[in-house]
């Protein structure tokens, strides 16, 4: 369990998130694969630490690593305005070119609120239950990321236009996370 092994690993989570920021950056033909490469990547750094280094030293070191490189390459590309300079004014965004229908307000509503709710909590027990380390970490880890994933979820749903998409995803996400919870606090 040396601190050696960090180093071993390190270019694991910086490769993932390097090709992570390169899909972001270019909409390609091969983006899915550079998602699912730099996502495997990650989760690859995650899984090998936990045998070289520990379930709660591990992990941590690798999304603290995937993380700081991330904020990096966010910086680099921040670009200084001049600030006495008067922008453009621009017309607010138009809204979704669809036709109203009120069954889609009142999905959306759900699928914002409650659904989006459950999806969170789910990821929070999953985290809470089945995550590697002490117990009170774990509780705490999963009970402060509920709040922000309830947030995302709301804001991602409100702002896509494909209201099944959001569905599959939300209800999706919701069945496996509670299903794995359930699962290993049945075992």
């Amino acid at each position: 369990m040396s601190p050696l092994w960090g180093l071993a690993l390190a270019p694991l989570p910086l490769a993932g998130t390097v090709v992570l920021k390169r899909a972001w950056d270019k909409p390609s033909p091969e983006r899915p694969w550079l998602i699912g490469g730099g996502w495997g990547l990650l989760t690859i750094a995650i899984a090998a630490s936990v045998p070289l280094m520990g379930a709660a030293r591990g992990p941590f070191a690798m999304l603290t690593l995937a993380s700081t490189v991330a904020l990096v390459l966010v910086a680099l590309g921040v670009e200084r305005r001049n600030a006495k300079k008067k922008a453009a004014r621009e017309l607010a965004p138009e809204p979704s070119d669809r036709r109203r229908v009120v069954w889609r307000g009142w999905l959306r509503g759900f699928l914002a609120g409650p659904l989006a709710g459950i999806a969170a909590m789910g990821c929070g027990l999953a985290v809470a239950i089945c995550a590697p380390g002490q117990i009170q970490s774990r509780m705490v880890i999963g009970g402060l990321m509920v709040p922000f994933l309830w947030a995302g979820g709301m804001a991602w749903t409100l702002s896509d236009d494909k209201i099944l998409r959001a569905t599959a995803v939300l209800v999706g996400v919701a069945t496996l996370t509670l299903g794995a919870a359930f699962l290993k606090g049945a075992l």
